[in-house]
């Protein structure tokens, strides 16, 4: 299968990618799955570094099972907000 190359836009930097073609669809679904998270987070929470972000989601979109149904919003907000009292208890020990 050929190649191509095409940009994308995460987290608000640029990425130029080599894929296989027919995959672009499902690469570009992802980024915009990434960058939705990414804006939730931000919206919901007073968390505004992106590295957690960024790590707050790749734990969301890692535990996320293909075999199950996904979560609620409900469901999701409230592991969401676990996931950022820990990081912010985190924070805090670090800076002691």
């Amino acid at each position: 299968m050929s190649t191509m190359s095409i940009k994308v836009v995460l987290a608000g930097r640029n990425y130029p990618l080599t894929i296989n073609e027919g995959e672009e669809d499902k690469v570009r679904e992802a980024v915009a799955d990434i960058n939705n998270s990414i804006k939730r987070l931000q919206e919901n929470y007073a968390v505004k570094d992106m590295q957690d972000l960024l790590a707050m989601t790749a734990l969301r979109l890692a535990t996320r099972s293909s075999d199950e149904p996904s979560p609620s919003n409900a469901e999701s907000m409230i592991e969401e907000q676990a996931v950022v009292e820990k990081l912010q208890a985190l924070s805090q020990f670090v800076q002691e």
